[in-house]
C-alpha cells in the first residue's frame, strides 16, 4: 500500500510527476495533486505499473476525489530553448499553479526540482517547501496519481497529433523512441512536434 502523505506536520500537499520527458516528439507533460487528508485507493500504482484502461479509470476516481488536480504542459519549442530537465520542471510549476488549492508541501517524483513560489517573487516567505523523491510514484499516492494524470493526457494529446501525422505510430509509441518513430522520421523527416535538439534518427 502506498503513503499517503510525507509531511508529518499535516501541511496540504501536492504530489508532482511528468510524463514524456524522454520521447522524441510532443509537449511534456506534468500533473499536481492534492488528495484529502487520510486517503487511500488500494489500486493507484506508478502509472508504467498499470494497464491504458486501468489508468483511464483511475483518472475519473483521482479528479472526482482528489482536493485540486491541474496538469501543465511545455511545449516542444521550449523544450529545445531551456533542455528537457527544466522544462519536466517547469511543466511541474505550470501545474501547481493552476490548482485551486494551494500547497503547503510538495513532493516530487525523481531527484531533480527547482524551488516554487506561490507568488513568482522567489523571496524566501514565499517558497513552498519541496523534497524529490526516487521512484515517488510508487510510494506515495499523490505522486502516483499525478503521475496517472500526466500521461493519460499526454497520451490523448499524442493521438491528436497522430491524426495529424500519422506516420510515426504517436497511437502506439506516444513519441518515444521505436524503430518505427524513426523509420517514420527517416522516410518523412521530423513534423513541427518533433524536438530538433533531439537526437532523431539513431545512426
Amino acid at each position: 500500500m502506498l503513503e499517503t502523505i510525507y509531511n508529518k506536520e499535516g501541511l496540504v500537499e501536492a504530489g508532482c510527476d511528468e510524463a514524456g520527458r524522454g520521447c522524441l516528439a510532443g509537449s511534456v507533460y506534468a500533473a499536481a495533486v492534492i488528495l484529502p487528508p487520510g486517503y487511500q485507493n488500494a489500486a493507484l500504482n506508478d502509472s508504467k505499473q498499470l494497464t491504458a484502461r486501468r489508468r483511464y479509470a483511475l483518472r475519473e476516481e483521482i479528479e472526482r476525489d482528489a482536493v485540486a488536480w491541474a496538469v501543465g504542459v511545455v511545449t516542444p519549442a521550449e523544450i529545445d530553448e531551456i533542455n528537457i530537465l527544466n522544462a519536466s520542471i517547469l511543466a511541474m510549476h505550470r501545474a501547481l499553479d493552476k490548482l485551486t488549492v494551494r500547497p503547503q508541501f510538495i513532493i516530487v517524483d525523481g531527484n531533480r526540482f527547482k524551488p516554487y513560489s506561490e507568488d513568482g517573487t522567489f523571496l524566501p516567505g514565499s517558497l513552498v517547501p519541496h523534497t524529490t523523491i526516487v521512484k515517488g510514484d510508487a510510494k506515495y499516492l499523490s505522486i502516483a496519481a499525478a503521475s496517472i494524470l500526466a500521461k493519460t493526457y499526454r497520451d490523448d494529446y499524442m493521438l491528436r497529433l497522430h491524426q495529424e501525422y500519422p506516420y510515426y505510430g504517436w497511437d502506439r509509441n506516444a513519441g518515444y523512441p521505436t524503430a518505427v518513430h524513426r523509420e517514420g522520421i527517416r522516410q518523412h523527416g521530423a513534423s513541427p512536434y518533433h524536438r530538433l535538439t533531439f537526437r532523431l534518427l539513431d545512426e
